[in-house]
């Protein structure tokens, strides 16, 4: 890419990940989706937990900093972050379920890396970084070398090479890496292998385009069913036959032996038992990065599934459609034979058209026949003077509305929930009592389904009392018969 002031004017505008970097809120976004996505390999959340993880980081945030710092809700700051405007977040649904699901874009992982890439390093290899690129250069050289015997030349030298080493390790001279050569190679392992689960959310994606943009010519198609086809199995071809395309069916492939699977296994183990990598105190997860490398593979994998899945339900209606067409053409050339045959000996042969064919011709529209412009009626407005009325309306009731302040009632279900792990809505009710009555009620009802996790006891119901007013004064109790709520941390 050329680095020019357009094209750099332009990422900066438009690219996600330039706009998160710019933004004010993000040091929040960056840690919070590092923390939630990066970090433990997640590759989609719902987004009820997804929520509620940023409602805990939201509440520990205004601790320090104050309650007015990120005075939003959780959820709304989600779904701003999921805008095409900012890019950030992909929201979508399932396939047969009606909740919202949330997940990385490969602009935001690609800014989260570089912020990763800005803290300084203790320890920075390099002999490793050279030795992989003179071994890719001897690949190259020797994979593109078309001359039988200059392959054969260079696989004798790589076996007297070898057979040196075994010469040489039976006299017992036994070369072994000494520890700042195993923390520069395993620290090469590690910046590769995070590259390659940024590289899988890339590959996705462009999966993902691909069969959006199928999804639109499916339901904007006016042509032939063929053409159709072609045009999509086209690009499917295309992708499949990519250089990029044929690196993930590789790679899959190759993770997808056993035999590598239990051979990575053991590598691993061996490598995280030696102490100069167990000073270096990796992640945990290092262990299963393999499996991580499979998951993240899946989901590439899934998403071809759905675009054949979408291309397999078009074809079912395309042929249901046409086959009730011709279904209907038979039996209607059934009846009328039948109601031919019915007719008397004297009345036979018909007279008269007994079947009509639409003849084939050309449909000609001359220039001249089309209608011409006519535009349109504009209407008059007449200006007239508004004049008041004598009639005595009493307007109170227009200012005569309940607000249910449902921030206020969140914090109560947090503060109770801070001292315990879950809370009926009953006892809520009791440490804080209803002052609005049946509406403030439906409200905690309507924030233990958005905002907090709840769960309903079906065969343990209670009974909810509270207090109101009546128009004469009067103090009165009211109660509500309804299944146990109980909220959860």
């Amino acid at each position: 890419m050329n680095l020019d002031f357009t094209t750099l004017d332009t990422l900066r505008t438009h690219h996600p990940a330039w706009r998160l970097l710019r933004s004010d809120h993000a040091p929040l976004v960056a840690s919070f989706l590092h923390r939630v996505f990066v970090a433990p390999n997640v590759r989609v959340m719902a987004a009820a937990d997804l929520a509620e993880a940023l409602e805990d980081e939201l509440y520990a945030i205004r601790l320090q900093l104050g309650s007015t710092t990120f005075p939003k809700r959780a959820a709304d700051y989600l779904n701003d972050w999921a805008t095409p405007d900012k890019g950030w977040l992909r929201k979508f649904y399932k396939t047969g379920t009606d909740e919202a699901q949330f997940d990385l874009t490969p602009a935001t992982e690609k800014a989260i890396a570089w912020l990763v890439q800005l803290s300084e390093r203790q320890f920075v290899g390099t002999e490793s970084r050279l030795l992989t690129l003179f071994d890719l250069l001897r690949q190259m050289s020797e994979g593109s070398e078309a001359d039988p015997a200059k392959r054969l030349a260079e696989l004798h030298k790589r076996r007297a090479e070898i057979d040196d080493q075994i010469v040489r390790i039976e006299a017992g001279d036994v070369f072994l890496l000494d520890d700042t050569a195993v923390k520069d190679r395993f620290q090469q392992f590690m910046q590769g292998a995070r590259e390659l689960l940024t590289d899988f959310r890339e590959v996705e994606y462009n999966f993902r385009q691909l069969d959006r943009r199928v999804r639109e010519r499916i339901a904007l198609w006016t042509g032939s069913k063929g053409e159709l086809l072609e045009a999509i199995m086209g690009e499917r071809d295309a992708i499949s036959d990519s250089d990029q395309g044929k690196s993930f069916r590789a790679f899959w492939d190759f993770l997808l032996s056993s035999r590598r699977q239990e051979e990575l296994t053991d590598l691993l183990e061996k490598v995280l038992t030696l102490p100069a990598v167990a000073d270096m105190k990796p992640d945990t997860r290092t262990r299963r990065v393999h499996y991580d490398w499979m998951e993240a593979g899946e989901h590439t994998q899934r998403t071809v599934a759905q675009l054949s899945q979408q291309l397999r339900r078009f074809l079912d209606d395309q042929a249901w459609l046409e086959n009730r067409r011709i279904m209907d053409i038979l039996q209607g050339i059934e009846s009328k034979s039948l109601a031919l045959r019915t007719l008397p000996n004297k009345a036979w042969p018909p007279t008269g058209s007994v079947m009509e064919m639409d003849e084939f011709s050309a449909g000609i529209e001359l220039a001249m026949e089309r209608p011409l412009f006519t535009p349109a009626i504009k209407p008059v407005i007449a200006s007239l003077n508004l004049q008041a009325g004598d009639e005595d309306v009493d307007a109170g009731a227009l200012f005569d509305q309940i607000v249910v302040d449902k921030a206020q009632l969140a914090r109560h279900i947090r503060h109770a929930l801070q001292s315990r792990s879950q809370i009926n809505l009953s006892e809520l009710v009791k440490l804080m009592p209803l002052r609005q009555g049946l509406a403030e009620l439906v409200a905690y009802l309507q924030l233990g389904c958005e905002s907090f996790r709840s769960t309903v006891d079906e065969d343990s119901p209670e009974t909810i009392y509270w207090k109101v007013v009546s128009a004469s004064g009067e103090s009165l109790t009211r109660s509500a018969r309804m299944p146990r709520v109980i909220f959860l941390r």
